[in-house]
């Protein structure tokens, strides 16, 4: 497999195959009940749990993995590794240098989720988001593919009035290694009369837009065609250069229509009219914030994953929602997005473009049979916790296998 950007393929997947222990995994038996045929196929995936509901939801998630897996002749090796809170917790550290070696050496890296009340007074640098940033830039995975999509399972879910939501499907893509989350200089200083200051640098160079232009304009040209620029254009140089080089990059593609538009027109547009939207590219904050915004009108932030793309090695998958500590231990996490994450991580991460359309069906075919968590339930369906939801895509993913003759 040829690693392009252009394919979303992120690497060859020819590597040498390493298998260790996932027993850490799961606490319970692996779903695996038949193989269509002795595994053709091999890859490496380097796991990280991270803290709160993630260890719950990345169970299930696996379990998914190895059944699909097993019915594709797809044999995946699995390493556990550390990140976040929890590798503070063993190690000091939010991002061990051995779990950055393993998930270099990967063909893909899954990941949980981060955080937690317990580090929230850490200095910066032993914050567990730091070992996050520092993983992203690990992998130099510098593109963002968040969906945004209304289920129609779940389009009474959302909190935008059903005409407005209804049929809402958008792919935000967002710039990730670079502007004000590592612009420098930044810090915590005293201004020319004594004043304690904090500061941060907008900054792009022109081929980490042109980069990500080139991303987005790429997904537009397998969607819809239409692709809208986000920036602050009116106010901030950073973003007058940003739309300078969409525009100049604009001429790659004839057969995609641009547009232009200040993130806070945006913000608002999303809640007004969110079906103008197809795909959308922006900087790494105005990313972060919109994308969240999106998530919201889809009903649940539970249900949405993210693929992050670089332009070789691994990529990093992974669900937008965070490691809600509050209900972790509980069986009361939504897995659905941590299972759409690994649909992406086989199509975007390892081009098996089948099996991640077999879990996506899965996942609607389960919804389509009534079964909810806590954050998209609603009267008339039934309440289940984390494992029985995985559970119950596991039984749709195998429904999918034609009956033996």
């Amino acid at each position: 497999m040829a690693a392009s950007l252009q394919q979303f393929n992120l690497r060859s997947v020819g590597s040498p195959f390493y298998l260790k222990s996932a027993s850490k995994l799961s606490s319970r038996p692996a779903s695996i009940r038949c193989a269509a045929a002795a595994p053709t196929k091999r890859y490496s995936i380097t796991v990280l749990p991270g803290d709160g509901i993630g260890p719950e939801t990345i169970s299930v998630a696996t379990d998914v993995l190895k059944l699909i897996g097993s019915l594709e002749g797809i044999e995946f090796g699995f390493q556990e590794m550390p990140v976040g809170g929890s590798a503070l917790d063993l190690t000091g550290v939010p991002l061990p240098g051995d779990t950055l070696s393993a998930a270099k050496q990967s063909d893909a890296v899954l990941l949980g989720a981060i955080g937690g009340y317990k580090w929230d007074n850490n200095p910066k640098h032993l914050k567990p988001e730091t070992g996050l940033l520092q993983l992203r830039e690990g992998l130099k995975v510098f593109a963002n593919l968040r969906p945004a999509t209304v289920l129609p399972q779940l389009v009474d879910s959302s909190t935008l009035r059903k005409e407005v939501a209804e049929g809402v499907d958008i792919m935000v893509v967002r710039e990730l290694t670079g502007g004000i989350y590592f612009g420098k200089p930044r810090g915590i200083g005293t201004n020319e009369n004594g004043e304690e200051i904090g500061f941060n640098t907008e900054v792009y160079a022109s081929y980490e837009i042109d980069r990500i232009a080139r991303i987005g304009f790429e997904t537009a040209q397998k969607r819809n065609k239409k692709l809208c620029s986000v920036d602050k254009a009116n106010v901030l140089e950073a973003s007058m250069f940003w739309r300078n080089r969409v525009t100049a990059i604009a001429s790659e593609y004839p057969d995609v229509e641009l547009s232009h538009m200040y993130v806070d027109n945006a913000a608002m547009q999303l809640v007004r009219n969110p079906k103008q939207f197809d795909t959308i590219v922006t900087n790494n904050i105005f990313g972060d914030i919109l994308s969240d915004e999106a998530s919201m009108i889809t009903g649940s932030i539970g249900m949405l994953p993210s693929a992050s793309l670089g332009a070789s090695g691994p990529g990093l998958f992974e669900p937008i929602h965070g490691s809600a500590p509050d209900i972790a231990g509980q069986d009361k996490a939504n897995p659905l997005a941590t299972i759409l994450s690994v649909a992406m991580l086989l199509k975007y991460g390892l081009g098996e473009e089948n099996a991640a359309k077999k879990i996506e069906n899965a996942v609607l075919d389960t919804l389509d049979k009534g079964f909810r968590t806590g954050d998209i339930y609603s009267a008339g369906n039934k309440l289940v916790g984390c494992k029985e939801m995985g559970e119950e895509v596991l039984k749709s993913v195998e429904g999918q296998v034609p009956a033996a003759v």
